[in-house]
């Protein structure tokens, strides 16, 4: 079955928001809309609404012109079997102690590593992008330092390959939460596929919005790899769930955007302990002080 793409830029969220729910009412009516905040530090916002039956471009020309939009490009996608594709295309991962590897790979694990399955699948965290291999990376640095954190929370976890990650190191029940339940899902699968069922929970949360994340708070180490908004909108409540001198490893944020998620933080009580910037992309390590 064909697929076709319908893409645009449109500065704004609300402005993105506003013209993916203007695009369902389309005819022929799009299988699926998103929004996705390009990471420029323009502001700008890419709409794609995505269809089974050839799109009319005469009506998406019309809507991005009464919404201020870019002219929406739409491309007919060939059947490609995707997960395939990735699996070929993703190769190990070693990050610190950390071996990341599809179930392809599993022959290829060497000795003495914390090796980590994780399949291609419709939830971001591989370990292959450099948000995620920088989070390994500190959580590497702070086990070697011998710290020994008890409560321990991944928000927007993803595959949950970094809660996975901190429950192989320490001996704790580590959550892991997400907004997205494909995500939430496909955690749970992972979390057992490695044999850490019961040592990783997986729930649907925004933020720490859980009767699990509530009862557990305050938190020692915080995990967060997600975008730079999210993660200045979090950083009050971080303050508020992380126990003092509680460490947080955050990433999702471009080198250019890390100067000001560390100052959202540092004013609501963090100190800094250690930034590394793997390409374009930071990880920030900070302690709650305390």
């Amino acid at each position: 079955m064909p697929t076709f793409t319908a893409l645009t830029h449109i500065q704004g969220r609300e402005a993105a928001e506003a013209l993916a729910e203007a695009c369902e009412d389309l005819t022929p009516e799009p299988v699926g809309t998103g929004v996705f905040e390009i990471e420029d530090g323009l502001g700008r916002w890419e709409v794609g609404a995505y269809f089974t039956d050839s799109p009319d471009e005469v009506a998406l020309a019309l809507l991005a012109a009464a919404h201020g939009a870019q002219p929406f490009a739409v491309s007919e996608l060939p059947e490609v079997d995707w997960v395939a594709h990735v699996r070929r295309e993703l190769t190990p991962v070693h990050a610190g102690r950390f071996y990341v590897h599809g179930s392809h790979d599993a022959g290829s694990v060497p000795e003495g590593v914390e090796a980590l399955c994780i399949e291609a699948a419709m939830a971001f965290g591989t370990g292959h992008h450099n948000t995620t291999k920088g989070c390994l990376e500190a959580l590497d640095r702070l086990a070697a330092e011998g710290w020994q954190p008890r409560r321990i929370a991944d928000i927007g976890c993803g595959t949950a390959v970094l809660a996975m990650a901190a429950a192989r190191v320490w001996p704790v029940t580590v959550l892991a939460g997400d907004i997205d339940p494909v995500a939430v899902d496909t955690a749970s699968a992972n979390v057992i596929a490695n044999g850490l069922d019961g040592r990783v929970l997986c729930v649907e949360a925004v933020g720490f919005d859980h009767p699990l994340l509530d009862e557990a708070a305050p938190f020692d180490l915080v995990l967060a790899n997600i975008l730079k908004q999210p993660l200045i909108d979090l950083a009050p409540e971080m303050a508020a769930r992380v126990a003092p001198a509680g460490r947080i490893i955050l990433s999702g944020i471009l080198t250019t955007q890390a100067d000001e998620v560390t100052e959202a933080y540092r004013a609501t009580g963090f100190t800094d302990v250690q930034r590394t910037d793997l390409g374009e992309w930071s990880t920030l390590v900070m302690s709650r002080a305390g």
